[in-house]
């Protein structure tokens, strides 16, 4: 497997353009549990330009009716984006001194649910500012929001299919 670096840049100035509305190219998913996971995979697709079309286990999105559970759900969303062998990005669970510019933070209750996720757009006085839908925002401090549990997701790079 080749791996290519993320574009960083990319992922949040997709984030800033689509944070207060929605690409038609995507079903927002707000009605029905939810948009954040799946705006944070638009920004992570636009920062790595590739998805993995395994079924199950993958991570891509064709239409509402043709994605898998890692598109939309965030816990799913965790298991690929640290297990992915195969094509796309690639994450480890890091510390919030590791934490850059397109990483994405997910938040939990004490039960350990992590239930949010949401992309990091920036940092004012060490504090991250992100980006999510749902309750859409951008540049907001991670501070305004209420969780129990956090935790950090740094984009390591994309794995991309090998030519022949």
């Amino acid at each position: 497997m080749t791996q290519k670096n993320y574009d960083r840049i990319r992922a949040v100035l997709y984030a800033r353009k689509w944070a207060f509305s929605r690409n038609p190219a995507y079903f927002s998913f707000n009605q029905i549990g939810g948009d954040c996971t799946n705006f944070v995979s638009q920004c992570l697709y636009a920062g790595s330009g590739v998805m993995n079309f395994t079924p199950v286990f993958g991570w891509f999105y064709r239409s509402a009716n043709d994605r898998t559970a890692s598109w939309t759900g965030v816990e799913y969303l965790y298991n690929f984006l640290i297990s992915n062998l195969e094509d796309g990005p690639v994450a480890v669970e890091t510390e919030f001194s590791q934490i850059r510019h397109g990483d994405v933070i997910q938040l939990g209750r004490e039960t350990g649910d992590f239930y949010h996720s949401c992309l990091v757009v920036g940092f004012r006085r060490g504090i991250p500012l992100v980006a999510s839908h749902s309750l859409d925002a951008y540049n907001k401090p991670l501070t305004n929001y209420r969780f129990e549990r956090i935790r950090y997701l740094h984009i390591t790079g994309v794995n991309v299919p090998q030519s022949n």
